[in-house]
């Protein structure tokens, strides 16, 4: 089989991640000055703020969780084994994606936005001035943990059912737009953490298809 289409689509996807990360770098910093620009004084005591922190904590790896899990309950009780084994593989493309950007976050020591300009913006690694960074929240922006398990979740239920997959997302669009607005992540954190999560999400669901689907399951999400 001539692999060279494969090849070429294959550079054509790292060409498209490599230069949608490159452009997110360099929109970091106008971004954040348009945010707080936009803000004013009274930001952190607003209703606006209040409700960006409520999308990123129902967001979050526990309530998506819980969220899906009754789901699966649901699709077991009414004898829906399609929708349960789908909802069982964004569960686990969720959970993959936060444990790897959760992790990853740990060591590059970046700065958050809402920390300047008590702290210089930068990549600092695991220490900064003789201090480990591990586990500091301040320097845990990089890159985006809430973001990477809304997408990976986000992902295989696009991948599975396209209608419901756009609920999915623009969900997980919320989740991650509010991470920017309140100066958790800069953009750069949400566009790698997107990046990152769609791949597993798109592995695991080649996986779950493969293993654990059966054939009438695709026709009977239509």
């Amino acid at each position: 089989m001539n692999s060279w289409p494969k090849i070429g689509l294959l550079l054509i996807l790292t060409l498209v991640i490599a230069t949608s990360v490159s452009i997110a770098f360099q929109m970091d910093k106008p971004v954040r000055d348009y945010i707080v620009a936009s803000q004013g004084p009274d930001w952190n005591k607003s209703f606006e703020k209040k409700i960006h922190g409520s999308i990123r904590t129902w967001g979050d790896w526990p309530p998506l969780m819980g969220f899906a899990l009754v789901g699966v309950l649901i699709a077991h009780w009414r004898g829906n084994s399609h929708w349960r084994r789908i909802l069982l593989a964004a569960m686990l493309a969720s959970t993959l994606a936060g444990a790897l950007a959760n992790t990853s976050r740990l060591t590059t020591g970046r700065t958050r936005p809402r920390e300047s300009p008590k702290h210089e913006q930068g990549f600092y690694g695991p220490w900064k001035d003789g201090q480990l960074l591990i586990g500091k929240a301040g320097f845990n922006s990089f890159p985006s943990g809430h973001t990477a398990t809304a997408f990976g979740f986000a992902a295989v239920i696009a991948l599975a059912s396209p209608a419901w997959g756009v609920a999915a997302v623009a969900g997980a669009c919320a989740v991650a737009w509010s991470s920017i607005v309140i100066g958790a992540h800069h953009p750069s954190d949400i566009v790698v953490s997107i990046f990152l999560s769609v791949g597993v999400g798109l592995f695991v669901w080649r996986v779950a298809r493969q293993r654990f689907m059966k054939p009438k399951d695709s026709q009977e999400l239509r």
